[in-house]
């Protein structure tokens, strides 16, 4: 009997948390908790630089949410250029990041169902590469690998072991050499009135 009523308790209990797409509302709790996760200092970071003025790729911001629909982990992708492939053609990727959870919520999986869920959303979307800066033992089970990145720079200075690429389509960064750029949409820009 006690196992039908745990069967019948796991069948109704939430889920502990949900990946959802990031909406305006969530800008402010998004912003507090990447300061939390990745310090003061995080918006000196090359890749920062590159995101800086831009609107995350169509559809690759998302939001892992707890059971009363509070933001505790976020991750998005950015439309980048990848370097020059051999016929002299610029190479559209994917710039991940940042990853972040809330501290409270760590080693739940959540990190991980926001990998998963935004690689899955952007070979949907027909990308065929995502680069990012971090942790290689993190981010090698999902497939990211410091060789496919080998011949790419980012700008500013950053940590060749740390610079790791993973292809969604097969042979996708082959022979691509370069420096990564911005390629997204620009932010809005909001006009300022002028005092009379």
């Amino acid at each position: 009997m006690a196992a039908v009523l745990d069967t019948v308790r796991a069948f109704f209990v939430p889920a502990a948390f949900v990946i959802d797409s990031e909406t305006p509302a969530d800008v402010v709790a998004r912003e507090a908790l990447l300061d939390r996760a990745m310090g003061a200092d995080r918006r000196q970071k090359s890749s920062e630089r590159i995101r800086h003025g831009r609107v995350p790729a169509d559809g690759l911001a998302l939001v892992a949410r707890d059971r009363k629909g509070h933001v505790i982990g976020t991750v998005r992708l950015w439309n980048v250029e990848a370097g020059i492939s051999r016929d002299g053609n610029a190479v559209d990727a994917l710039l991940l990041g940042p990853l972040a959870v809330d501290g409270s919520h760590g080693g739940k999986g959540i990190g991980s169902a926001l990998m998963r869920a935004a690689l899955v959303e952007a070979k949907k979307r027909g990308h065929g590469a995502v680069l990012l800066v971090g942790d290689a033992a993190y981010y090698e089970r999902f497939g990211f690998f410091a060789e496919k990145a080998q011949h790419l720079v980012m700008p500013g200075p950053f940590a060749r072991a740390r610079f790791l690429a993973l292809e969604l389509k097969a042979g996708w960064l082959q022979g691509v050499a370069g420096m990564v750029v911005a390629s997204g949409r620009k932010l809005a820009q909001v006009p300022q009135r002028k005092a009379a």
